[in-house]
């Protein structure tokens, strides 16, 4: 007998329509690109700080490079006297963020020096309402939202992301300049830098708790609880996002990614998005403005960590939002950690062009500071700071390797991994298995049992020294001839065998079937 307690079939939605012409006159969001950087004088030694240029020398990343020289002053000026309002320029994209008409957009599409015009879009939060005041649940979840991470690991090894400098972008982090919560990072003047990319001021104290809930994520403490595994590492604070505010987000999000790098972070997170308010679902294949931004910073040396959206329960998008969708960015799922699987508002993957995602995953609902006090609360906005917060942690063990193989490392110390599925992705990171404290054991968990007609799996009376979290849990799923899946699911092990498949009832596109159990993957073709 077997419980499925998830299954979810991957499909690619078919959009039968395409967004139409609207030729209004209102002032839109724009981005200028220009094609050319000639005559420009950069230092990087002026630009850069000290710890920005400690990553790229580290990274053997180039200090000269095209990428990071000013906009041309005179492309600036003659735009900026064409359009309506001026947001800022970009290195990163050689571009002017503008406000204009259709009209004025057409008239800068003709300049010699134009290469090209992007739209920008509007940004929303992937945030869930706040939940209550702390409780005997609440103060648990705050245990096991470290515990399942494997934090006591790290503490032996004497690693909470001392000296990695985290930037964290969001809606506003109101009450961090007093919270309690953050004590030890005012005391320790481990807050280097602010800024306010919306209202263009340092100051970011005020506006949607958001950002404080996900700072607290990633360094907060409760008393002497750690709520988050980074409590140890140093933060620039971004505003990035108002919501519904007018194309400047997507604009706000690539500044405040110049600025993180020329500040020296290490790591970026991010738990915004963008979905289906001005994309479709085909458009979730890196090549947004915010997921170029997103790669331009791994390019840089920086991890880029991002929450995958909190569409997975809406019949009319379920999939991944941008930058979440970059082919380099760490995307970061939920899962519920009252049943260690898949928290049902996580987004999905792939991406539109077949990306692996989400990459990692983490608890969908946690403990946290708000404004005022603590609470619960729930979204992938709060998964992520968690990850990132294992990220800082490795950064510190690993402080020279470059950022891609950094990703890589995390990746496999999941503990899915090398399991993967669009849910799940490669599992929770696990403190003990990055430290190499804990190795994984091949030995043979399950076995296949196969018949004509039948083919069943049977668990095997294995003793593990590292006790996987979701031991009674078998993952599986079905792959067509070139390993692509095509369907993927959990079982709750209730039985000796608890998966039985009958062969005659498969798809014909289904060739083998991928199972995880306990530490052990295996893979079996259909023999039809």
């Amino acid at each position: 007998m077997k419980k499925i307690v998830f299954l979810f079939s991957f499909f690619f939605l078919t959009i039968l329509c395409l967004p139409g012409s609207i030729f209004s006159q209102e002032p839109a969001g724009y981005l200028v690109v220009f094609t050319d950087k000639d005559g420009v004088d950069f230092d990087p030694f002026t630009y850069f700080s000290p710890k920005a240029i400690e990553r790229r020398i580290l990274q053997n990343i180039p200090l000269d490079d095209i990428t990071d020289y000013p906009v041309r002053e005179d492309y600036v000026a003659w735009v900026t006297a064409q359009v309506e309002a001026v947001d800022g320029p970009s290195r990163w994209f050689n571009a002017l963020a503008v406000s204009a008409t259709q009209a004025q957009i057409a008239s800068l599409r003709a300049l010699d020096f134009v290469k090209e015009v992007i739209p920008l879009r509007y940004e929303l939060s992937v945030c869930e309402k706040r939940g209550s005041m702390p409780s005997k649940r609440s103060l648990e979840i705050l245990k096991r939202q470290t515990n399942r991470m494997g934090i006591e690991a790290f503490r032996k090894a004497g690693i909470d992301g001392k000296g990695v400098r985290v930037a964290v972008f969001d809606a506003g982090f109101p009450n961090v300049d007093e919270h309690p919560a953050f004590a030890h990072l005012r005391d320790e003047h481990r807050i280097l830098e602010t800024y306010d990319f919306i209202k263009k001021r340092p100051f970011v104290y005020k506006a949607n708790s958001h950002g404080t809930s996900c700072l607290s994520c990633i360094a907060g403490m409760y008393n002497d609880t750690p709520i988050g595994l980074a409590t140890g590492a140093e933060f620039l604070l971004a505003r990035t996002e108002k919501t519904f505010e007018p194309y400047r987000e997507e604009y706000a999000w690539l500044a405040a990614a110049e600025w993180a790098d020329k500040n020296g972070a290490d790591i970026i997170s991010s738990s915004l998005g963008y979905t289906y308010h001005r994309y479709f679902p085909e458009d979730m294949d890196g090549t947004s403005v915010v997921a170029r931004a997103a790669n331009m910073a791994a390019r840089k040396g920086i991890l880029v960590v991002n929450a995958m959206g909190n569409d997975g329960s809406q019949a009319s998008w379920k999939y991944v939002g941008t930058p979440a969708d970059a082919d380099s960015v760490l995307s970061i799922g939920g899962i519920d950690p009252f049943t260690d699987y898949h928290i049902a508002f996580s987004s999905y993957g792939p991406t539109a062009n077949g990306v692996r995602k989400p990459n990692v995953v983490a608890f969908g609902h946690a403990f946290l500071a708000g404004k005022k006090g603590f609470q619960e609360a729930s979204g992938t906005s709060f998964a992520t700071p968690l990850v990132a917060g294992f990220a800082a942690c490795a950064k510190q063990y690993y402080p020279e390797i470059p950022v891609m193989e950094l990703f890589e490392k995390i990746q496999e110390a999941a503990d899915l991994y090398p399991y993967f599925d669009y849910a799940h992705g490669y599992g929770v990171p696990q403190a003990a298995l990055l430290l190499g404290e804990e190795k994984r054991v091949h030995t043979p968990t399950f076995e296949f049992v196969d018949s004509q007609e039948e083919l069943s799996v049977k668990i095997l009376p294995v003793k593990r020294r590292f006790a996987y979290p979701n031991s009674n849990y078998l993952y599986y799923q079905f792959l067509d001839a070139e390993g692509k899946i095509l369907e993927y699911a959990v079982v709750e092990i209730y039985s000796e065998v608890p998966l039985q498949l009958q062969i005659a009832d498969l798809a014909e596109n289904i060739a083998s079937v991928k199972v995880f159990y306990n530490g052990y993957v295996h893979k079996e073709m259909i023999n039809r």
